[in-house]
C-alpha cells in the first residue's frame, strides 16, 4: 500500500503539489497529467527520491522522510532515460552492479543476472558495450537492473517516451505480467488500457481518480 495524506511540495516559490490524499493499493496504478502538473515529483515521493513540504507519504508501512533507504530497497525506480542508470561497460555487468551489496556468491549472481536477461530479451547480449544498445534495448537493461532486485513495488516515469512502437508494445506487455505492484507515470494512454486504477493531476492537485476510460477521458476533456 502506497499512502499520501495531504501532501504538500513546495520547490523554491512554486507549489508542485497541493494536498494530495489518495491510498494505492491496485496492482496498475497510472498517473497521467500535463507537462508541470506534478506527476514525476508524485513519482519520486514513491520511494524517497523527493520528500514532502508537508503530509505524509508512507510505503509498505515507512514513512518515506525517516525510512528512505529501507524503502528503496524494496521500491525499484525506472528513470525517463535509460542512460541514467545505466553505469558499467557491459550489459551482464550493468546488472550484476545492482547486487553488489546483497553479498551473494559470485555463481549466485552470475545465475540471477542470466535468469532476469532472459526474462526480458537480453540475454544474447550480455557481453555487448551497454551504452551501444537500441534506445529500447537500454530501457530493457534498465529494467533488467532494477528487476534482479526483486522489488515489492516498481515506480515508473514515462517509460515509452523514448520508444519506438515496438518497444513501446513489448514494454506494454512486461508490465501486464509483472507480479509487482506498478506505478506509471506517462503521457502514453494506450499504455494504461487494462490498468486498475489512473489519477489525473493538474496544478499539483489529484482531479480525477478512477478506471482508465472515466480518468483518460477527463483528462483529454481538461487538455481540449
Amino acid at each position: 500500500m502506497i499512502e499520501f495524506a495531504d501532501v504538500h511540495v513546495r520547490l523554491g516559490t512554486r507549489d508542485v503539489l497541493r494536498g494530495v490524499t489518495a491510498s494505492l493499493g491496485e496492482r496498475r496504478v497510472g498517473v497521467v497529467g500535463a507537462n508541470g502538473s506534478g506527476k514525476s515529483t508524485l513519482a519520486r515521493l514513491i520511494n524517497g527520491l523527493a520528500v514532502p513540504t508537508s503530509g505524509e507519504v508512507t510505503v509498505l508501512g515507512l514513512d518515506t522522510r525517516r525510512q528512505a533507504a529501507k524503502i528503496r530497497r524494496r521500491v525499484g525506480f525506472l528513470f525517463t532515460d535509460p542512460d541514467a542508470q545505466i553505469v558499467m561497460p557491459t550489459v551482464a555487468e550493468d546488472v550484476a552492479f545492482s547486487l553488489r551489496r546483497k553479498g551473494l556468491s559470485r555463481e549466485e549472481v552470475e545465475r540471477r543476472v542470466h535468469d532476469v536477461l532472459a526474462r526480458y530479451g537480453l540475454d544474447g547480449h550480455a557481453d555487448h558495450p551497454a551504452h551501444q544498445l537500441s534506445g529500447g534495448q537500454k530501457q530493457l537493461l534498465a529494467l533488467c537492473a532494477v528487476m534482479v532486485l526483486e522489488p515489492d513495488i516498481l515506480v515508473m516515469d514515462e517509460p515509452t517516451t523514448l520508444l519506438d512502437l515496438r518497444h513501446s508494445r513489448q514494454v506494454a506487455d512486461l508490465l501486464r505480467e509483472m507480479p509487482q505492484q506498478v506505478v506509471v507515470v506517462t503521457h502514453d494512454l494506450p499504455l494504461l488500457a487494462g490498468f486498475d486504477r489512473v489519477l489525473v493531476l493538474d496544478g499539483g492537485r489529484v482531479v480525477a481518480d478512477g478506471t482508465p476510460a472515466e480518468a483518460i477521458g477527463h483528462y483529454t476533456a481538461l487538455m481540449a
